[in-house]
């Protein structure tokens, strides 16, 4: 257990390094910081910090600079919620009180505004399929072997997708269609389009399977396909001095193009809470090098997606925490006005 002072002095030699980028020293702690204790002192509780684990010390470098186990530290016991000022404040209000057709958009506008205000890499996606309840399906008959299926959703997303068969279908079998899924799937999960309803159209429709599986495939295949994944900020990270190193520049790139691991880092968490995970705690060894900030935004109990930050370790958590806190409160209050 840390005591008062070496508290002072870890969370000081933090947020010195996170404006820095430079180990920090006993003396820049002494002339930023007023603490009221001597060099040496400062010494000794750093030396003792470093011994711990809560310190680094670069081989060719004096000064400190902070573990992943001293960030777990400062974030879990000595950081501040409230670094966020008046005017993005009105900022994130001002761009979150926007009114939008679809969930996904006002995910898409708090993505964006989390980006601009922090300049970090944001990230966030929808709800999961077997969040979305379906409210109606659609089938238009585009040609005679070609039809579009429309799935409108009870969180207002749309998916669509264009189906293509090697036989005529007539508008007869596309209203017979209609009206099956409609009695057998309004106000189910998307993901209960699954082999069970498959075999109840099969048994329903018989003889025309060569109908009913191209149409189910196609579906599943857009729901998967169309998970709504946002990216914003991508280049700002190459401002920071950790990525002039090619080989996190690549390693990061690399991250954001796999899109299963993305999807990982926003579906893991816990609900109504901020996440983080800093460097080795990531599942992925490709994310040894980042920390990952995360929260989920819902409506009662409806997962309703998550956003998420990327960044290097050496992250302004404060920042990052205050602004993600006050964004899931406006997407809270504007999720339960109905302003989508």
């Amino acid at each position: 257990m840390l005591d008062e002072r070496k508290k002072r002095i870890l969370q000081a030699i933090i947020e010195e390094y996170i404006n820095t980028a430079e180990p920090v020293s006993s003396g820049a702690l002494l002339q930023n910081y007023g603490l009221e204790c001597s060099s040496a002192t400062i010494r000794n509780d750093m030396a003792e910090l470093e011994h711990i684990g809560y310190l680094d010390k670069p081989h060719t470098s004096a000064g400190r600079v902070p573990s992943a186990k001293g960030y777990r530290f400062y974030v879990d016991e000595l950081l501040k919620d409230d670094n966020i000022s008046i005017e993005e404040i009105q900022y994130i209000k001002s761009k979150l009180e926007t009114k939008v057709n679809e969930i996904e958009d006002l995910t898409k506008i708090a993505t964006n505004t989390l980006s601009e205000i922090t300049h970090y890499t944001t990230l966030a996606v929808g709800p999961r399929a077997d969040m979305h309840n379906i409210v109606d399906i659609k089938f238009v008959l585009l040609g005679s072997r070609v039809l579009m299926a429309v799935i409108l959703t009870d969180a207002g997303a749309i998916k669509e997708t264009i189906i293509k068969f090697d036989e005529d279908i007539t508008q007869s079998q596309v209203d017979n269609l209609s009206f099956l899924f409609n009695n057998k799937l309004r106000g189910m999960p998307l993901d209960k389009i699954d082999e069970p309803f498959e075999q109840y159209m099969m048994n329903e429709m018989k003889g025309e399977v060569k109908v009913i599986k191209p149409i189910i495939e196609q579906i599943n295949h857009a729901i998967v396909e169309n998970t709504n994944l946002y990216l914003e900020g991508t280049n700002k990270v190459f401002d920071f001095p950790e990525f002039k190193k090619m080989d996190v520049a690549r390693n990061f790139l690399n991250v954001l193009d796999e899109k299963d691991v993305v999807l990982d880092i926003l579906n893991s968490g816990i609900a109504e809470d901020i996440n983080v995970y800093i460097g080795d705690e990531n599942e992925h060894s490709e994310l040894k090098d980042f920390s990952i900030v995360t929260f989920k935004h819902t409506l009662g109990d409806k997962d309703l997606g998550t956003i998420g930050i990327i960044g290097p370790t050496r992250m302004d958590y404060s920042k990052v925490i205050s602004v993600m806190k006050y964004i899931s409160k406006k997407l809270n209050e504007q999720l339960g006005k109905g302003m989508f």
